[in-house]
């Protein structure tokens, strides 16, 4: 069986306009997930990036026409300037690799949700109470907020390691163990179509 790590932030508007395509894809093939939140912020300057309120402004202009645009093809409601963005990325994140970890529910549905409270429902992702929502909603204990803490803590830092080391350098970021990259939610056909044999 395949197998692919999925490295995303639960900050990334394009992680959220992903919406539950790859879950669909690697359903359709058989492939296997690990899903490894990350500390994008500090991902960036390790591999050449920077952080949103560092970027050019002509970038962010340019970013300022393509959210909108990919969530109208995506048929996906999207706040451009969220309430809570940016927020601590850690809670959301742990409660994530616990959920994991504990199994048992929908681990799509759950990243799905957090990323929905943040470019849609203006909800605050650094909240134990909206957590433990998006838990509850995807099937999962609550109380993982606080017992998955810990071990949530050390794999959130280890993801951002293993990150660099995989050449990853934005999110989402889709890596095979065959070796194949795809970066941003728009390359998601792509995946499907290596995962076919056709690309």
């Amino acid at each position: 069986m395949a197998h692919l790590d999925y490295y995303f932030t639960v900050l990334s508007p394009y992680a959220y306009l992903a919406g539950n395509r790859l879950e669909e894809i690697v359903a359709r093939h058989g492939v296997s997930v690990t899903y490894k939140p990350l500390d994008i912020m500090a991902l960036f300057p390790r591999t050449g990036g920077a952080a949103p309120k560092d970027r050019h402004p002509s970038r962010l202009a340019y970013r300022a026409q393509e959210l909108p645009r990919q969530a109208k093809k995506a048929g996906m409601q999207l706040n451009f300037r969220p309430a809570h963005w940016p927020t601590n990325q850690a809670p959301a994140s742990y409660a994530i690799i616990a959920a994991q970890k504990a199994g048992g529910g929908d681990l799509g549905g759950l990243v799905q949700s957090i990323l929905r409270a943040v470019w849609v429902e203006d909800k605050d992702i650094a909240e134990d109470a909206v957590v433990q929502e998006c838990l509850t909603a995807a099937g999962f204990d609550p109380s993982l907020t606080f017992s998955g803490m810990l071990t949530g803590a050390e794999i959130y830092a280890a993801n951002l390691e293993d990150a660099v080391n995989a050449g990853v350098f934005g999110a989402p970021f889709y890596v095979l163990d065959d070796g194949a990259m795809f970066w941003g939610q728009d390359r998601l056909e792509d995946l499907d179509l290596h995962l076919s044999g056709k690309l």
